[in-house]
């Protein structure tokens, strides 16, 4: 079920980043999807982490937990635009500056984290967290910059989520105990 989470909801996320690439901004439709998309991100995000417990030892656990907070936060000020009418991301980021600063700094310290620690517990696909950590560096570094930068960014941290939960879907995970040293991945 996470793999399935994992797999439509990163791809309902980048579909909302691309309406909005392509309105130029925030519509109410636009930001119900992202509103859904986001709020689905905290659980598939702890869920990756449980999947590939105990391999993902300490570092995947804080990671994955201030990944899934920073997501709760994210989630609030998409409520925030919609009962506002806040007509962009620049607006948004008017309005919320110093805190959309602090988490987006939570959520690039858990994303290179938490994509190390799945290129280290060696439960799911090790490209995906490569592209994991390489999409959140890309998400910081490319605020500001015009939305086609943007929306590649997202598109590539959006696939490395997108491909773990397809990486479970087509794997069978052997979760005999949450303290089984030896939890495998299985493709067929």
């Amino acid at each position: 079920m996470i793999g399935l989470v994992a797999l439509v909801f990163s791809v309902l996320y980048f579909v909302s980043d691309v309406i909005e690439a392509i309105q130029g901004g925030f519509s109410d439709g636009q930001l119900w999807l992202t509103l859904v998309a986001e709020s689905a991100i905290p659980i598939f995000v702890i869920g990756l982490y449980l999947v590939q417990r105990p391999q993902m030892g300490q570092l995947g656990e804080v990671s994955a937990f201030a990944y899934a907070y920073s997501f709760v936060f994210f989630t609030g000020t998409v409520v925030y635009a919609l009962v506002n009418g806040t007509s962009d991301f620049d607006a948004l980021s008017d309005d919320r500056g110093a805190a959309l600063t602090i988490h987006g700094a939570i959520m690039l310290l858990a994303g290179l984290g938490f994509g190390y620690a799945v290129i280290r517990a060696g439960v799911l696909p090790a490209w995906t967290g490569v592209t994991l950590m390489v999409g959140v560096v890309l998400v910081v570094l490319c605020q500001g910059l015009p939305q086609g930068p943007q929306l590649v960014a997202a598109g590539i941290r959006d696939l490395g989520f997108a491909g773990m939960g397809a990486a479970l879907l087509r794997a069978r995970i052997d979760v005999r105990s949450p303290t089984t040293a030896d939890k495998h991945v299985s493709l067929t």
